[in-house]
């Protein structure tokens, strides 16, 4: 194991800007490897990758996403390029088609319904059944989990909590084959993701100040977002 079990792959970030490769994306170790890599631990990976090899439903998985990954991408061998071609959204579509699914879950935010309703009727228009469940379903107040009042968005009024366990075992009745996220709250996610039954994939991460696409603050670095990696972020503790 290396040393205090600290593996840092985003260390490889510089050779990838520079030549488009990395010791483990690099035929026969053309590139030499780095410090802290994971693939040091050549036991650990060889055993995972056998979840892969074979018909079993980790393997279909595996896959099915490899096959949807290279679908979804063209390549221009004589220009040294790929062109990409597929949206999220349509990959979900491809991965689903191909697993086999009918049925499709959708756990919703309630301030993302109109996004579900649009995705509903794509889903539909591609030959899915769907079923879809808000996070606020069952309606119990935030002061039932223990919560004070000041820790509501709007303090002194009825606030629904949200009740991802709930969405999970509602989708998992309704016999759905695969889950799909439209921007839970962090840690909502997590508990979604644990009581599901079946296969989850995330198409919207919730992040309000930047309309839902969280990664706008690591390309801005530079600039307005710089400050999380000079000053600490201040969080109440009581």
């Amino acid at each position: 194991m290396t040393d205090n079990n600290v593996f840092s792959c985003q260390q490889c970030s510089t050779v990838w800007s520079k030549t488009g490769k990395t010791f483990c994306t690099s035929p026969d170790g053309a590139l030499p490897q780095p410090a802290h890599c994971p693939a040091a631990e050549s036991g650990v990976i060889d055993e995972a990758f056998q979840h892969y090899v074979g018909t079993g439903d980790d393997a279909r998985l595996a896959q099915v996403a490899a096959r949807v990954e290279g679908m979804g991408c063209q390549a221009n061998p004589d220009e040294g390029y790929v062109t990409t071609r597929w949206t999220r959204v349509e990959e979900t579509i491809a991965f689903a088609k191909l697993m086999g699914f009918h049925t499709i879950g959708i756990a919703t935010c309630l301030g993302l319904l109109l996004e579900t309703e649009q995705l509903v009727k794509i889903l539909k228009a591609q030959g899915f059944d769907v079923v879809t469940v808000c996070c606020k379903a069952g309606g119990h107040d935030k002061r039932d989990l223990g919560l004070a009042e000041s820790d509501k968005v709007r303090p002194e009024h009825f606030e629904a909590a949200c009740h991802p366990i709930a969405q999970a075992e509602l989708l998992n009745r309704s016999s759905s084959e695969m889950n799909i996220l439209v921007g839970l709250c962090v840690g909502h996610d997590m508990l979604f993701n644990k009581y599901s039954k079946v296969p989850v994939t995330t198409l919207v991460a919730k992040d309000r100040v930047t309309g839902h696409n969280p990664a706008s603050v690591l390309y801005g670095q530079n600039f307005c977002y710089k400050r999380l990696q000079k000053t600490a972020l201040d969080i109440p503790t009581t």
